[in-house]
């Protein structure tokens, strides 16, 4: 188990836990970066976490939640104050709402995490500062040193399993829930290249085209909250046309964007899209949370074969783009 030592200060309002690993500090921190990987160990093992949002910087804001082994579900925020890659970051911790808002029931406490070099390997500190007496003593009651125990005795499997988040695996989908999927692929280029990319038409019109044989001849880029953007593709041979057009609500350059989308001239309701672009050491994790307005159409769209299409695309952008930028 890596925890080492959990220390409590009474007077402070402070818990702190000491965990070392035999790998490097890059490795560590990743794992807390990346919400694959957090999401493998956050939660105690009778309680797994599922983190739908993960925006690993300053003022950014995760959402997870925690399923008990009957069903239930806990649901918890992180604030960002700060993120120091690969030394630090500071949060603010909660219970959460399911929609990822603060439960102003429920107490929230401080936390930073502070990462550092070892001789063997690397050691993570989590100091926890509370409110209140009450509060700390609460939250014990409530079983957080336990959890957290339980929880990080997952971590190590997590760190040895190199290849299943490692560049080169391609772009990939995992189900959420029943109207959230997430796709993930690892882009070989900085974050601000990959947020370049996906918001210059420019660059656009020649990485987003899916299977050869389209074009990009329609890509208004919106600029800011509120405004709409529009892209159309059209086959070179039958000059077929489809497109689709939506809002941009969110956007913090260079690691998140939030847009609604939807195919033009189609009824219905729009999917959200959250993309999040997070660095590593192998290059930019891309991130995109797609939530669908019921399970019928998130498998209607995932039949499409989507994921291909956007892997094909994910390479242009690497050997056609971003490989003609270094």
């Amino acid at each position: 188990m890596p925890v080492t030592s959990v220390e409590k200060d009474l007077d402070a309002l402070t818990m702190t836990i000491v965990a070392d690993f035999a790998v490097p500090l890059q490795r560590l921190w990743e794992a807390y970066a990346d919400p694959r990987q957090i999401s493998k160990f956050w939660g105690p093992e009778t309680w797994p976490a599922t983190f739908v949002r993960h925006d690993m910087a300053t003022g950014g804001r995760s959402h997870y939640y925690m399923t008990g082994p009957n069903g239930e579900r806990s649901d918890g925020f992180w604030e960002f104050t700060s993120v120091n890659p690969p030394h630090s970051f500071e949060v603010v911790d909660g219970f959460a709402n399911a929609d990822g808002t603060q439960n102003p029931e429920m107490p929230t406490m401080k936390m930073r995490f502070q990462f550092e070099e070892t001789p063997t390997g690397s050691r993570m500190t989590n100091i926890a500062t509370f409110n209140s007496l009450e509060q700390l003593e609460q939250l014990i009651e409530m079983g957080m040193e336990e959890g957290t125990r339980s929880a990080m005795s997952q971590i190590d499997a997590v760190l040895a399993d190199l290849a299943s988040f490692a560049a080169g695996r391609g772009t990939e989908t995992q189900i959420l829930s029943d109207t959230q999927v997430r796709i993930t692929r690892v882009i070989r280029g900085t974050a601000q290249q990959v947020w370049d990319a996906h918001n210059e038409p420019e660059l656009m019109k020649r990485w987003l085209l899916g299977p050869d044989g389209w074009t990009m001849p329609v890509c208004k880029v919106a600029q800011e909250p509120g405004e709409q953007y529009r892209q159309e593709w059209e086959n070179t041979e039958t000059k077929e046309r489809f497109g689709f057009e939506g809002e941009l609500l969110e956007s913090a350059a260079p690691y998140r964007s939030v847009t609604t989308e939807k195919m033009i001239g189609m009824e219905g309701p729009s999917t959200q899209n959250e993309l999040t672009l997070t660095p590593l050491e192998a290059g930019t994790l891309l991130t995109l949370v797609i939530t669908y307005p019921d399970v019928a159409t998130r498998d209607m769209v995932l039949a499409t074969g989507m994921t291909d299409g956007m892997e094909t695309s994910y390479l242009r952008l690497e050997n056609e783009v971003l490989a003609s930028a270094e």
